[in-house]
């Protein structure tokens, strides 16, 4: 009778996690509908929809009209059913960006916080904040996820440069303190998982996001759908590959010669005088309009940062390689071009190089994207 009695509510929740899970990936739906795509009976489909209701996850929002037959009922995701935030840290103006999201994905508030002595104080007030201006209690979060430039591993973050975040038990803390399940992830992964959902990579097999910021770079590795993260969290710390360029003697980190530094020396040499990497290499892009021509200091920058994606190429051979971040973004297609052009002479390998194709905060992006995903999951497991 007990194994009889849990068969059934096994199948009862299998039921209600695939409709909920249809409404969540197709938009309004009707029991009709929801008969066709699951192959469900009629009184079934309308059980499952009842539970669902009360349980608060669905809304009626409307009818249908006008088709042959009766009226339908037109269901939706209730998108006060579950909230999430995403909070993603600077360190080139030690700030704290975060956003609070509904069910649907809809964000509800955005707010740039600066960051104080203490992280935790730092994040539970800018969560705090971005509920306020949601007009949702902090109590209704169901997940939080941080994006940090570091790598974090066992409930540390590393190699990040700002104070106090590379303390050890600081997640726990984070934890403890919202009192709501709270993930963190390296902000080049997060940037990929946005490529992934909403940018160019939707259909590549893999990919790799080669992040060229001002203060740093990273690259976030997707194989089949999957970020690949090391046994340390540090799979992607590309600025400490010690990388061979032409005209320099030696092996040196990469981040000496494409980090922005170095791309704002590289600059100087060919006469532009600018205060920003990206301002040099949008300003040199600007001057190319016809695909033929070339710039001596975006050719010397592409061959720099080919150099490095050939060794990513041969160990990983990536179907295609994403340039983002701010002088991944300033450069555009042409810099993408250059760069593919320079990596054909030096890779066998033939792989596309594209300009990410995103304009928004790549990193909240993805982390709204992640956040979002655990709450889904965590609400169809418990159906």
């Amino acid at each position: 009778m007990t194994t009889q009695a849990g068969s059934s509510r096994l199948l009862r929740e299998i039921n209600e996690s695939a409709a909920l899970s249809l409404l969540l990936e197709r938009g309004p739906l009707t029991r009709g509908d929801l008969r066709d795509l699951t192959g469900l009976a009629k009184p079934t489909t309308s059980d499952v929809m009842r539970r669902l209701q009360e349980a608060g996850l669905v809304r009626v929002i409307g009818r249908t009209s006008g088709g042959p037959g009766p009226n339908a009922d037109i269901y939706d995701v209730n998108p006060d059913a579950a909230y999430a935030a995403a909070a993603s840290l600077q360190e080139k103006d030690s700030s704290l960006i975060t956003a609070v999201c509904d069910l649907t994905g809809e964000v509800r508030s955005r707010v740039t916080t600066k960051l104080s002595d203490d992280p935790v104080k730092s994040v539970a007030e800018g969560v705090q904040l971005a509920c306020q201006k949601a007009r949702i209690p902090r109590k209704r979060l169901d997940h939080v996820q941080l994006g940090v430039p570091g790598a974090h591993h066992d409930g540390t973050i590393r190699y990040v440069d700002v104070p106090g975040w590379s303390r050890p038990g600081l997640i726990d803390d984070i934890r403890a303190r919202l009192r709501t399940p709270v993930s963190v992830d390296n902000d080049v992964n997060l940037a990929a998982a946005a490529e992934r959902s909403r940018g160019i990579a939707g259909n590549a097999e893999s990919f790799a996001l080669l992040w060229l910021g001002e203060e740093g770079l990273g690259l976030g590795i997707d194989l089949g759908g999957t970020v690949l993260r090391g046994a340390r969290g540090g799979a992607g710390e590309i600025g400490y590959m010690p990388v061979g360029v032409p005209q320099h003697d030696g092996a040196h980190d990469f981040q000496e010669f494409v980090g922005g530094p170095a791309i704002l020396a590289l600059a100087r040499e060919h006469g532009i005088e600018v205060e920003r990497a990206e301002d040099a290499v949008r300003s040199a892009a600007a001057t190319l309009t016809e695909p033929d021509t070339s710039d001596p200091f975006l050719s010397a920058l592409a061959v720099r940062i080919a150099t490095g994606i050939a060794a990513v190429v041969a160990v990983l051979d990536p179907a295609l390689v994403v340039l983002a971040g701010e002088v991944g973004q300033a450069g555009g297609p042409v810099l993408a071009g250059a760069v593919g052009a320079a990596l054909r002479d030096l890779s066998v390998l033939e792989t596309e190089v594209a300009a990410t194709g995103l304009t928004e905060d790549a990193v909240l992006l993805g982390a709204l994207d992640t956040t979002l995903t655990a709450v889904r999951t965590a609400l169809l497991d418990r159906r």
